[in-house]
């Protein structure tokens, strides 16, 4: 398989229309990009996510690239889910554990999605089976188009992206009910779908 050299100077697969994509494919999308990339530099040792023996298994390890990533919020949503506490996880035996990147969708949350990738895509990560990135709003309302951009942009960089709306009740109670949206909805059906499937690294 022919891979970019830079995931982030050509347009991401997007697929068709989102809605069409919810209602009529059952599949989750398959990954644009696998593994790391021949050629991707190592991001600066200061911008790389630390790594952590885990203790126990866990079916998908959930690693927020930034404080207040939604981390946590999101491996409560998951059955068989677990934090990492923003480190990539180290297991010591078993294949390689499937992690899901989550940041939320200001410049902060992204820019440290984005050094999380380069680290991944480099080879500068630990052996990890990585299945995407999901971009969690950052607050009510419509995310601005620069951020919706950026977010595109740094999307192309990963397995796969899900951009996910604000939950409001999150703000007033603390509980792992899914949100109704659809996008969660569809988000919590690939993921289970991905964290049952056979690894595909060793």
């Amino acid at each position: 398989m022919s891979l970019s050299l830079n995931p982030w100077i050509t347009k991401p697969v997007t697929g068709t229309d989102p809605i069409e994509d919810t209602l009529a494919v059952d599949a989750p999308p398959a990954p644009v990009i696998s593994g790391p990339l021949r050629g991707m530099v190592e991001p600066d040792t200061a911008d790389r996510l630390g790594q952590a023996t885990m203790a126990g298994t866990a079916a998908l390890w959930v690693l927020g690239t930034h404080g207040g990533a939604g981390e946590s919020r999101v491996a409560d949503l998951l059955d068989g889910a677990r934090a990492t506490g923003h480190h990539w996880p180290v297991t010591d035996k078993g294949p390689a554990p499937k992690v899901l990147l989550v940041c939320r969708a200001d410049m902060r949350g992204l820019t440290s999605a984005q050094a999380a990738l380069t680290q991944w895509a480099s080879g500068a990560a630990p052996d990890v089976e990585l299945l995407g990135l999901a971009v969690l709003a950052d607050a009510p309302g419509k995310t601005p188009k620069p951020l919706r951009d950026f977010a595109a942009i740094i999307g192309g960089g990963a397995p796969r992206l899900w951009t996910l709306p604000w939950v409001e009740s999150w703000r007033h109670a603390d509980t792992a009910t899914p949100p109704a949206a659809r996008e969660y909805q569809r988000f919590i059906t690939d993921l289970a779908a991905l964290a049952t499937t056979p690894s595909t690294t060793h």
